[in-house]
């Protein structure tokens, strides 16, 4: 049986959760764990552009059209 998809994806998560913490926060650049935030988030990121082109590439000619 295949896994549940989450109802949010990561990356909302991730915003939602970097949004909370940078509010009232007196020094958000030292800290490690909303540095770490920032860095899963931009990992997303790369994920789902990276999907993107992939697909892109994958549908050749015919993706380009479908774009255009």
């Amino acid at each position: 049986m295949a896994k549940k998809r989450a109802q949010e994806p990561d990356e909302v998560k991730l915003r939602k959760k970097i949004a909370t913490k940078v509010t009232g926060h007196s020094n958000p650049k030292g800290d490690a764990a909303l540095r770490a935030l920032k860095k899963r988030l931009k990992r997303e990121q790369r994920k789902r552009r990276a999907l993107v082109q992939r697909k892109k590439r994958a549908a050749g000619s015919k993706g380009a059209a479908a774009s255009a």
